[in-house]
């Protein structure tokens, strides 16, 4: 259980979640901006809606882990998904960003089915992938290594969805954004695709629960609501996710309307993702120094005074824009391999407190947590819009321009210390870890 994994099988795991951000990073970067701007509703029916199906999907996570927890074949409980998914998805995501010709009201029908039909596909997919990261192996060093490989992949896919998604649109669309949209996101589909059976045909599943266990879903929630560790990461994770996606979402509304220079939009997040796949890439390094509750608090202090100076940055000061991205992403990086690091603890933990595993159920109730913040925020954000009295393609108002600001500066950093304040309730440290793990393995053996 402990084996040490090879670097083609890192690789071959950290691949797949570049396919993921070709999805994730268009939907929180660019999928309002869709519907308002090119899609033709309005900011509070687009936030709305979002947030509606967001809400939805995410009571759907604990439902898709559960399956995950009891699926058998002879390629394990969680990679089968890697290519029984990906073409369902793509279907639905090419259909989300499909323009129809109908009413107002028929276009807000067809914005509800299409993307909660993307979004289930998504987490179909996505939860048995986060669970695989914690049966791969039971070494914490291991898996705080293969986390951090795998971010590194992610921000970089997002760095190269926000980069080239603008060009996309204009080069395959010709001058028609629907057109643009809708085949942009086909192309990112099928690469998608192409990583995530990759994925599949080169790794392996080495953990699995204790021969003679038995449970029903009712017990996996129970679990989890007695374990206080994954408690504290559910409620970190819908913390953070808020923090981050005020930030990006708000970004195309804050070049276009705030800066008047939009397409700085094509440096900016892909900044923030370069400088976040750095942060990643030193997280084992830094786990072996500094215990993940510490360093996770110390990285969310430095984010929140980040994004408070944000605040101050004068309209013409482009370079001190991307200079506090870049801080900003440095920080964040480690972020995301620290979490699912510590979801796979929580994952042994609960094992060795009830004798009963259930992996991609721990996965999966952290993206419900993960999808409620990011409805959150949209929330935030099209409820804020509405009050300023935002309208699409036009001058903003100076009240309107000010919550832009805001949303880019103070709401957010504000999040980031209330993240800091949750996770002093965190209670596994190394050495408690170690003894898991001691213990584990003498009841296997």
């Amino acid at each position: 259980m402990n084996k040490q994994l090879t670097w083609r099988e890192k690789i071959s795991y950290g691949v797949a979640d570049m396919g993921f951000n070709f999805y994730w990073t268009n939907i929180a970067t660019f999928l309002l901006f869709f519907y308002t701007d090119v899609f033709g509703i309005s900011a509070a029916a687009a936030a709305s809606m979002m947030f509606t199906i967001k809400l939805i999907n995410a009571f759907t996570d604990p439902m898709i882990g559960a399956a995950a927890d009891r699926t058998t074949t002879r390629w394990g409980k969680f990679r089968p998904y890697l290519i029984w998914v990906p073409l369902p998805l793509a279907c639905a995501a090419f259909l989300t960003y499909t323009t129809p010709d109908l009413s107002d009201g028929g276009k807000i029908v067809w914005a509800y089915g299409t993307y909660l039909a993307m979004m289930v596909c998504y987490t179909c997919i996505n939860i048995p992938y986060n669970a695989l990261s914690g049966v791969l192996s039971a070494d914490a060093q291991e898996r705080s290594t293969v986390n951090g490989l795998r971010f590194i992949f992610a921000f970089g896919g997002g760095m190269l969805v926000t980069a080239a998604t603008p060009w996309l649109v204009r080069t395959l669309g010709g001058g028609n954004a629907r057109l643009g949209w809708q085949l942009t996101m086909l192309a990112w589909s099928a690469l998608a695709s192409l990583l995530f059976v990759l994925t599949f045909l080169n790794t392996r599943e080495r953990i699995a629960p204790p021969a003679s266990q038995k449970s029903n879903i009712w017990q996996d929630v129970g679990d989890l609501a007695h374990n206080r560790p994954w408690i504290v990461l559910f409620v970190l994770a819908l913390v953070i996710m808020i923090t981050i996606t005020l930030r990006t979402t708000s970004a195309a509304y804050y070049f276009k309307y705030v800066v008047q220079r939009e397409d700085l939009m094509a440096g900016f997040v892909p900044a923030y993702m370069g400088a976040a796949a750095a942060g990643a890439s030193l997280t084992p390094l830094m786990t072996r120094f500094v215990d993940k509750k510490k360093l996770m608090m110390i990285l969310m202090a430095i984010t929140a005074v980040l994004s408070s100076a944000f605040f101050f940055v004068p309209r013409d000061q482009v370079w001190l824009m991307f200079a506090l991205q870049i801080g900003m992403g440095l920080a964040l990086g480690p972020k995301s391999p620290l979490a699912f690091s510590m979801y796979a603890d929580t994952a042994d933990y609960n094992e060795w407190r009830t004798g009963r595993r259930a992996t991609a159920m721990t996965f999966a109730a952290a993206t419900f947590s993960q999808k409620l913040g990011t409805a959150i925020a949209v929330a935030v954000i099209g409820w804020l819009f509405t009050r300023l009295g935002y309208v699409a393609n036009a001058a903003q108002s100076e009240g309107s321009q000010a919550g832009i600001v805001w949303l880019m500066s103070f709401i957010p950093a504000a999040f980031a210390l209330f993240a800091v304040a949750v996770m002093f309730l965190y209670n596994l440290d190394n050495n408690k870890l170690l003894q898991i793990q001691a213990d584990l393995e003498a009841r296997k053996s």
